[in-house]
């Protein structure tokens, strides 16, 4: 499946082995794995993720996402889904973060 837009992006994320879904406590759709968010959806457009500081820096840095809409000093990044790029940065992201919660038994 082409990954092409938010809604790809969605079902691709949670066809990662263990993901589940749950209601994002601010609106939305949280990924979920080994109980830990991995990040969330607003709509189809929008993708937020909280990423350790230094891959944070470096993806805002590279253009990968900007700083999140609310919390802008945070960890926390939001990607906003108008391009196909978009959509397949947004989605490295999440495998980077899935990946790591995957991977630990916290």
């Amino acid at each position: 499946m082409a990954i092409t837009d938010g809604t790809a992006l969605f079902e691709t994320v949670r066809s990662w082995h263990g993901v589940s879904l749950r209601p994002h406590r601010f609106g939305g759709t949280e990924f979920v794995v080994n109980g830990k968010e991995i990040g969330h959806m607003h709509g189809r457009s929008l993708v937020d993720l909280t990423l350790p500081k230094t891959i944070r820096d470096e993806a805002i840095k590279l253009g990968k996402a900007v700083p999140h809409h609310v919390l802008p000093e945070s960890n926390w990044v939001s990607v906003y889904l108008h391009t196909e790029t978009d959509v397949r940065r947004a989605l490295e992201l999440l495998r980077f973060k899935y990946d790591l919660l995957a991977s630990s038994e916290v």
